[in-house]
């Protein structure tokens, strides 16, 4: 991925990408994120309006920080956001926090299927992927599995059919079936990224799937 090393370079010193960069690596790659910006910690007020003015509410604004490891335990994570006036509550409110680096606002995604894809850097298998259902099945469940980088499609398409909630993906209550070569794409590109040994772990969390296409909501990465 270009986009990739073009971000990384000039980095030096951080270990941790913010996550409109991790964005910008995905939609460069040609994946699906939420419309939206990044508003640095300074950013005046009309720079931000006059920028909000391209999106469509209801937004979402999240706070973008190296040191903070959870955005909701610290309240950075302002949802369904309906006016301009909620918006600058709530940027305010975001800009406030400590170790805030700025804003990031975004359209929010429609429901759909959640799915987790990470990877890391095992100490006895090297570079990992994991892929697992969001919400109660990892939390509760466990269901995830794992697969060596780099994966071909067949393995990533395997990984997916080991997953115990892998019916969800079939459809059910009248949802679905969900796009699976999406999710395939998004796996193989993950896998791709560890292989090459840029990154040291990736946690793209969630993914949101639907019968087409697949958009990546929220992404973490460490270089």
């Amino acid at each position: 991925m270009e986009g990739l090393k073009s971000i990384i370079e000039g980095k030096e010193g951080r270990t941790v990408l913010l996550e409109h960069e991790v964005k910008e690596i995905l939609r460069q790659a040609g994946f699906s994120v939420p419309a939206g910006f990044f508003a640095p910690k300074g950013a005046s007020w009309e720079e931000i309006l006059e920028r909000s003015a391209a999106l469509s509410f209801p937004l979402v604004a999240k706070v973008s920080s190296s040191r903070i490891v959870s955005k909701t335990e610290v309240g950075g994570v302002k949802t369904g956001i309906k006016d301009i006036h909620a918006l600058k509550r709530a940027v305010s409110e975001i800009l406030s926090i400590d170790s805030s680096e700025g804003v990031l606002i975004e359209e929010m995604v429609p429901e759909g299927l959640e799915i987790i894809v990470g990877g890391s850097i095992d100490d006895q298998f090297g570079p990992i992927v994991m892929l697992g259902f969001g919400g109660i099945f990892v939390e509760i469940l466990k269901d995830v599995v794992f697969g060596l980088a780099p994966l071909e499609r067949e393995e990533a398409a395997w990984m997916i059919k080991q997953l115990r909630a892998y019916p969800l993906l079939r459809g059910y209550r009248g949802r679905g079936p969900f796009d699976t070569d999406s999710l395939i794409r998004l796996i193989v590109a993950v896998s791709e990224m560890m292989a090459k040994g840029n990154i040291k772990e990736i946690d793209l969390n969630p993914v949101i799937l639907y019968p087409k296409g697949a958009t990546v909501v929220d992404g973490k990465m460490k270089i």
